[in-house]
């Protein structure tokens, strides 16, 4: 029996874990900001708060989203599809757009004719890798809503064979 009498009490299961997951994910975001503004040629930053050399700010959020990584495949717990498009998947580097990572619409279609076939492109600039993900891609109708012929003949047919009727 689980403490608490048996019940959820309205919590949610793995808090700690969920806070964690949360926790490195601000701080992975935090030091690659820092990192960027450092890059840009800001070394008074540096001096006012105390960080390390930017390189070694660079490495440090490489981390943290290595170890965010690791705690969500640990746990089991899936992380929502906006945190993992924040993480480049080879090389686990935090992508900002503009200074960590470049993002483009493509759309590889005759002409760029089809606007269904829209692709955002993410061109990570640390180790020059793509994701590629859909944008704005219709779903296809679920066959009851298309209409065609969904099995519901047959299951007439079944029922007017007669007495020789099975209960199910």
């Amino acid at each position: 029996m689980a403490k608490g009498g048996g019940k959820n009490n309205g919590g949610v299961q793995n808090r700690a874990a969920y806070s964690r997951i949360s926790f490195l994910q601000q701080a992975a975001v935090f030091l690659s900001q820092q990192f960027q503004s450092q890059a840009g040629g800001q070394a008074q930053l540096q001096e006012q708060s105390k960080l390390p050399s930017s390189p070694a700010l660079e490495g440090m959020s490489r981390r943290l989203a290595t170890d965010l990584r690791s705690v969500s495949l640990k746990t089991r717990i899936r992380l929502s599809p906006a945190v993992k498009r924040t993480i480049c998947k080879y090389c686990d580097s935090v992508l900002v757009d503009g200074s960590t990572c470049t993002t483009f619409v493509e759309n590889r279609s005759k002409g760029g004719r089809k606007p269904w076939a829209d692709v955002l492109v993410r061109r990570c600039h640390a180790c020059k890798k793509e994701r590629r993900y859909p944008v704005e891609a219709k779903r296809t109708k679920r066959k009851t809503e298309r209409g065609g012929n969904d099995g519901g003949d047959a299951m007439e047919v079944c029922a007017t064979t007669g007495p020789e009727k099975k209960k199910r």
